[in-house]
């Protein structure tokens, strides 16, 4: 099958998602009922369920499951380790710290604007840390020093996040717990255009950065042998994946395995050229995260899983049976 036609597969199971993520739910519509809610017309308890509820919730999910997929693909390639994925240099901790000094100092909402502001300052300073550690130690950016960095920095955020939640009451705490889970449930139309004006340059420039992508996962050596200007190349890439990573964590919390599994699923089954490794890995990933957020909503409703526990019971084994399969 051409990589064209893989790509419309892979999009039409991404529309299919969608509209079943918006489907499903405590009260299960048709599709006519969805494609009216829509546009507005019919019940208006029916409208305000798709407008308001669910059709932000799953667009919100298939925008941050595309950005960590194709974040979790860069990182694969520029550190030249199959155990990388998006929070690898720490964006997760600095992320939480912001949320979780929110909740508790504040007192605001985990799924308020201030909260996902704060998220995202705090991703922010993780990546300016990791970034000011590896350029102190040598001007070139030695994957050893940035992974090092990034653990290190991690750990120091993962301190100060239990620090404050030591000296959290008990709704501050919950609150806290909640939002480091992961979670949909605070989709907003605001918060989906700005992850998609966030999304959209960076997937973009990844885009652009494919050729110098395919040669760093060879070796930094042939990449610059082939005229790539590979220091340049490294800090766009390590620096767009970075917010791009900051960004979703902002408006979503910390979501697991999406990042690490999507790229390696596209990998099996077809090749890991980035032309058309970061697409399909976008796609790929927006209909994982829409397809397990509608699970965590109904599975065991009324109550809520964590999406994170969801992603990992499902991916898990299916990961298992792909490189199982390989190997045979």
């Amino acid at each position: 099958m051409k990589p064209v036609l893989r790509l419309l597969l892979l999009a039409a199971a991404v529309a299919g998602a969608l509209l079943l993520g918006v489907r499903m739910g405590a009260v299960p519509l048709s599709v006519r009922e969805v494609v009216a809610g829509i546009r507005g017309l019919g019940d208006p308890t029916t409208v305000a369920i798709v407008r308001r509820l669910r059709l932000p919730r799953a667009l919100l999910a298939a925008l941050v499951g595309g950005s960590l997929a194709a974040s979790g693909a860069t990182f694969q390639a520029l550190l030249r380790n199959p155990l990388a994925e998006p929070y690898i240099l720490g964006v997760s901790g600095g992320a939480a710290v912001g949320a979780v000094g929110a909740i508790v100092l504040v007192g605001a909402p985990a799924s308020g604007a201030v909260v996902a502001l704060s998220a995202f300052a705090g991703a922010i300073l993780a990546i300016l840390l990791v970034f000011r550690v590896a350029a102190s130690v040598g001007k070139a950016l030695d994957t050893r020093v940035l992974l090092l960095a990034g653990v290190v920095v991690g750990a120091f955020f993962n301190a100060c996040i239990l620090l404050a939640l030591t000296f959290a009451d008990t709704e501050s705490f919950r609150s806290a717990m909640f939002w480091m889970m992961g979670s949909f449930s605070g989709a907003t139309w605001r918060g989906i255009g700005t992850m998609a004006g966030a999304m959209v340059p960076a997937i973009l420039l990844l885009f652009a950065l494919a050729r110098p992508l395919n040669l760093f996962a060879v070796g930094e050596e042939t990449a610059a042998f082939l005229g790539v200007r590979t220091e340049r190349a490294k800090l766009l890439a390590y620096g767009t994946a970075s917010l791009l990573t900051a960004a979703a964590v902002a408006v979503s919390g910390v979501i697991g395995f999406v990042g690490l599994v999507v790229p390696h699923v596209v990998r099996m089954l077809w090749g890991g050229d980035h032309r058309f490794l970061l697409p399909a890995s976008v796609l790929l990933g927006a209909t994982f995260a829409v397809l397990a957020d509608t699970l965590a909503r109904t599975a065991a409703a009324p109550t809520e899983l964590p999406i994170g526990v969801v992603t990992a019971f499902v991916g898990v084994p299916f990961f298992i049976y792909l490189l199982r399969r390989r190997t045979a």
